[in-house]
């Protein structure tokens, strides 16, 4: 299994992670409010736990959606 990892930034504005959470990894609001402001906090957040093809997918989108928006916001996967 992977981790997905989204990684903070001076940048990116916290409404949009939290947005990102809520879409690409269909978390409630208040989930992905207590996970942005760990990522904020601490510099890196786990978003889920996943198989490499999905955790490499999820990881595009956050990429995908990011850079449609022109924020830097970075996001990796790493072995569980």
């Amino acid at each position: 299994m992977y981790r997905v990892l989204l990684l903070n930034d001076d940048y990116t504005p916290m409404e949009f992670v939290v947005a990102v959470l809520e879409q690409v990894f269909l978390m409630q609001r208040e989930r992905a409010i207590s996970l942005m402001l760990d990522i904020h906090n601490k510099g890196v957040g786990v978003a889920g736990v996943f198989t490499h093809e999905i955790a490499e997918t999820k990881a595009m989108q956050v990429m995908a959606i990011a850079r449609n928006h022109e924020h830097p916001l970075r996001c990796t996967i790493e072995k569980d």
